[in-house]
């Protein structure tokens, strides 16, 4: 049962993309900003009732950020040159460049614990 909500809550935010997407620009944009998967991922690790695998999956989060930044940017960039699906494509490899460079590069964006 605990997957058919968070599946319900990510279907809903879903929903509500679209529904404002026919009265703007904008708010599109910064619904995804509301930490939907970051919310349902922290339930779920809370419910295990281990405060370090908690902490640990919020770092984590964290660390996504200049991830989801590069996306946005890569997106921005390309649509001035390619259509959208091909736009949001170079989008997903940023993403999944700066991704791999913090995870696996360390280093850069590492946080301590």
């Amino acid at each position: 049962m605990d997957v058919v909500w968070k599946g319900i809550v990510g279907g809903l935010v879903t929903a509500l993309i679209v529904a404002l997407s026919k009265r703007g620009n904008v708010l599109p944009g910064i619904l995804p900003l509301f930490p939907t998967f970051g919310l349902i991922a922290l339930l779920v690790i809370g419910a295990k009732g281990e405060m370090a695998a908690f902490r640990e999956t919020c770092l984590a989060g964290m660390k996504t950020i200049p991830a989801y930044i590069a996306f946005l940017l890569a997106c921005y960039w390309a649509i001035a040159r390619v259509d959208f699906v091909t736009a949001v494509g170079v989008g997903i490899l940023a993403w999944l460049t700066v991704t791999i460079v913090i995870f696996l590069g360390g280093g850069l964006f590492a946080f301590s614990r």
